[in-house]
């Protein structure tokens, strides 16, 4: 049964820290909220070739360097939202320069999938930790999962995205 998690980064350190293959994650929100880096990216004041998220490059990288491998697929309408394309864009100097892989999958290619209702993590296919957002983004909080059916469901989920998703670096991002 999935238990409420106070603190997300304990929740966070102690899933990624035990994960000794993969950590997945599934994207399926049009926007996130806003931060100073999206505030910043908004106002033509963001150098794209430079990490936005050093912190994020950094546990990446740290994780890799054991032989975690990171896959992430974000699922977007079409045209994109202008987080989604703000994520794009940080995309190579963020998560696939720390050794991320990302794939992107249209929303309308993604309708007969069989999805869960929130965005998740699933690490070594035994636990899966999702993450609450509000209608306007905002996170709210994070959940872990560690029951069989539910961490099979995500990473079949997660898996049948990846198939249909395709690669950053072939993805042409739609803008209205």
């Amino acid at each position: 049964m999935a238990t409420e998690q106070p603190q997300p980064v304990e929740l966070w350190d102690r899933l990624i820290g035990t994960a000794s293959l993969t950590a997945v994650h599934l994207e399926m929100r049009d926007g996130y909220g806003t931060d100073p880096v999206f505030e910043a990216w908004q106002a033509g004041e963001l150098d794209l070739t430079r990490p936005a998220y050093p912190g994020w490059y950094e546990e990446v990288r740290r994780h890799r360097a054991r032989g975690v491998e990171f896959r992430r697929v974000r699922i977007v309408s079409e045209p994109v939202t202008d987080y989604i394309r703000f994520e794009y864009e940080i995309t190579a100097a963020n998560n696939a320069a720390a050794g991320e892989q990302v794939r992107w999958l249209p929303r309308r290619q993604a309708s007969d999938l069989h999805l869960p209702g929130n965005d998740f993590w699933v690490f070594d296919d035994r636990a899966v930790r999702f993450g609450h957002f509000a209608g306007d983004g905002t996170y709210v909080g994070d959940e872990e999962c560690d029951d069989l059916a539910v961490v099979q469901m995500c990473s079949w989920a997660f898996e049948a995205a990846w198939k249909r998703a395709v690669p950053h670096e072939e993805y042409d991002c739609p803008t209205g």
